[in-house]
């Protein structure tokens, strides 16, 4: 009879990162699971797009199996995979790419009780705040999305993103004033 594996799901990062590391694919499929969702939310978030965020973490997951052996532990393995699909996004980011005329953002859900006036308020200030993000610098972008929708400490940001601290308040401050600038006209 074959000796029954433990159970995986509540077992800490750490530990699956090693055996990972050392060929174990259900401890890195556990990783996967664990990391997915949260991971593809920020890469949406910074790239606007989720067949581009799909495309960026899966291929973030890909790099993090092979690079696991380097992997040293000096970051949990949640902000090193942070790190790499930041990284990943920003080099697309920066990447020229034509626009198809025909994509259109998928609509926002709205409140039924809502009234339609209301309604169209709530989408025309959303779209207002997307542009406004959309014409950020990619690395203040980065900065704010990981602090304001992800909720990462400025020395997990820092680390995310290769800069120290300071770097990363100064970031958030241009990116704020620059958001608070750009929704003035929705006050």
């Amino acid at each position: 009879m074959r000796p029954r594996k433990p159970a995986l799901s509540a077992t800490p990062d750490r530990v699956l990162a090693v055996r990972a590391s050392e060929g174990d694919d259900d401890a890195f499929a556990v990783l996967v699971r664990r990391h997915s969702r949260p991971l593809l939310a920020l890469a949406r978030r910074l790239l606007g797009s989720q067949a581009d965020a799909e495309d960026v973490v899966q291929d973030a997951f890909l790099s993090a199996w092979r690079r696991l052996p380097e992997f040293r532990h000096s970051a949990s393995f949640g902000t090193w995979m942070y790190r790499i699909v930041t990284n990943r996004c920003l080099n697309t980011l920066r990447r020229p790419r034509a626009v198809p005329l025909d994509k259109v953002p998928e609509p926002v859900a709205h409140d039924a009780s809502a009234s339609p006036a209301s309604a169209a308020e709530t989408d025309a200030a959303t779209a207002a705040l997307l542009q406004a993000l959309r014409a950020l610098h990619p690395d203040l972008r980065a900065c704010w999305v990981l602090r304001e929708l992800h909720g990462l400490h400025y020395q997990e940001i820092a680390h995310v993103t290769g800069t120290s601290e300071q770097t990363v308040r100064g970031r958030l401050f241009r990116a704020r004033r620059a958001l608070q600038e750009a929704m003035r006209p929705w006050r």
